[in-house]
C-alpha cells in the first residue's frame, strides 16, 4: 500500500517537473521572441529614420538645383515660356546617375540603385489666382468673370463660385480684423472684441474646401487654379487653353486654341504678340491680368527609396535673381497621385 502511495507521489512529482519544464520553455521562448521583435523593431525604426534623413538631404539638393535653374533663367531675361530649361520635367531616374563617374564608394553606389528621383517646375502664373478675386476688400469684376467662364467651361456650379467669393471676403475681412483682436485682451472693457466664425484665408489649393468648393470641383479645377499670396497676371506663354479662354473676355475657345498653337512655334515676347496671334480684334489685353513672364513657381520633387515614396512641394517667388522659398511641404503621396 505504501509502495503504491510512493509510486503515485513520484508520478505526481514527475508530472509537476514536466509541467514546470514546459512552462519554463514557453517563458524563455516568449522572452526570446519579445527580445527579437524589439530588436527588429529598433532596426526598422533606425532604417526609417535614416531613410527620412537621406530623403530630406536629397530633396533639399533637388530644390537647390531647381532654384539655380530659375536663377539662371532670370539672368538671361526675356519672357518665360515652355521651351525654356526650367519647363523640362525630370523623368524618374536612378539616383546613381547623378553621382560622380568615379564609383570609389561602392557601398553608396550600390545603395543608390534602389533610389529614384523625379520632379518638375510648374509655372503657377499659368493658372487663375484665387487671390485675384478680391481687390481692396471688394470683388474684382474682371477676375470674377474669368472664374465664371472657367466654371462654365468645366461644367461646375455657379453657386459654388458664389460661395467661394463670399467666404473669401469673410476670410479676408477676418484676417484684417485679427490684428486688433490680438490686443483686445489688453483693451478697456468697453472696447469691441473681434471674434468671428469666418474661415481662414487659404494658403494652398487643397484648402479651398474651407471656402465651399466640393472635392469633385476642386479636383477638376486643380490644373487651372492656384492660390498665391498676392495678385498675379496670367502668363499667356504657359497657360493651358482653358485658362487662356477664361481670362480673355472676348475669346472663344477656338481663339484660345489658336493662340496656344501659335506660341508653340514662337513664344510671345510681349502682349502685342498675343493680340496679333489671337486673331480676335475685340480681345483686350491688360498688363494687370495678362503677362508673358512669371514670378511664382511650384517645385515638385519625388524620391522613391525601395518601397518608401516621399513627395515634396515648394512654392518659390522669383524677384530678379533672387529665388525665395515661401513654403515647403513634404509627405507621402495619396494613392494614385502623380506629379501633374
Amino acid at each position: 500500500m505504501r509502495r503504491k502511495v510512493r509510486t503515485a507521489a513520484s508520478h505526481r512529482q514527475a508530472g509537476a517537473a514536466i509541467l514546470t519544464a514546459m512552462l519554463t520553455v514557453v517563458l524563455v521562448t516568449t522572452l526570446a521572441a519579445t527580445a527579437l521583435w524589439q530588436q527588429w523593431r529598433g532596426i526598422e525604426i533606425e532604417a526609417a529614420q535614416r531613410t527620412r534623413v537621406q530623403s530630406a538631404w536629397v530633396l533639399t539638393g533637388a530644390l537647390d538645383w531647381a532654384r539655380l535653374i530659375l536663377r539662371e533663367d532670370a539672368r538671361k531675361g526675356g519672357a518665360d515660356h515652355l521651351a525654356e530649361p526650367w519647363a523640362v520635367p525630370l523623368e524618374e531616374a536612378r539616383l546613381s546617375t547623378f553621382l560622380a563617374t568615379d564609383r570609389s564608394d561602392a557601398l553608396a553606389a550600390e545603395a543608390s540603385q534602389e533610389a529614384f528621383l523625379s520632379g518638375r517646375i510648374i509655372d503657377l502664373q499659368s493658372r487663375l489666382n484665387v487671390s485675384n478675386l478680391l481687390l481692396d476688400g471688394k470683388v474684382h469684376a474682371p477676375s470674377l468673370l474669368a472664374f465664371r467662364r472657367l466654371f462654365e467651361l468645366l461644367g461646375l456650379s455657379d453657386r459654388e463660385l458664389a460661395a467661394l467669393v463670399s467666404n473669401l471676403k469673410l476670410a479676408q475681412g477676418d484676417a484684417v480684423a485679427r490684428g486688433p483682436a490680438i490686443a483686445a485682451s489688453a483693451a478697456p472693457a468697453n472696447e469691441p472684441v473681434f471674434a468671428t466664425n469666418a474661415p481662414l484665408l487659404p494658403q494652398d489649393l487643397a484648402q479651398l474646401t474651407w471656402l465651399g468648393l466640393s472635392p469633385r470641383s476642386l479636383a477638376l479645377l486643380q490644373p487651372f487654379v492656384t492660390v498665391l499670396p498676392v495678385r498675379t497676371p496670367v502668363n499667356l506663354n504657359t497657360a493651358p487653353v482653358e485658362v487662356v479662354y477664361a481670362c480673355i473676355e472676348a475669346f472663344e475657345l477656338a481663339d484660345a486654341h489658336r493662340l496656344v498653337t501659335a506660341r508653340t512655334v514662337t513664344h510671345l515676347t510681349t502682349l502685342d504678340d498675343a493680340a496679333k496671334v489671337g486673331g480676335n480684334p475685340a480681345a483686350l489685353f491688360d498688363a494687370a491680368q495678362h503677362s508673358v513672364g512669371t514670378r511664382f513657381f511650384e517645385i515638385l520633387g519625388r524620391l522613391q527609396v525601395a518601397q518608401d515614396v516621399v513627395v515634396e512641394r515648394t512654392l518659390v517667388q522669383r524677384e530678379g535673381l533672387e529665388v525665395r522659398v515661401l513654403w515647403r511641404r513634404r509627405g507621402n503621396p495619396p494613392v494614385g497621385a502623380n506629379l501633374q
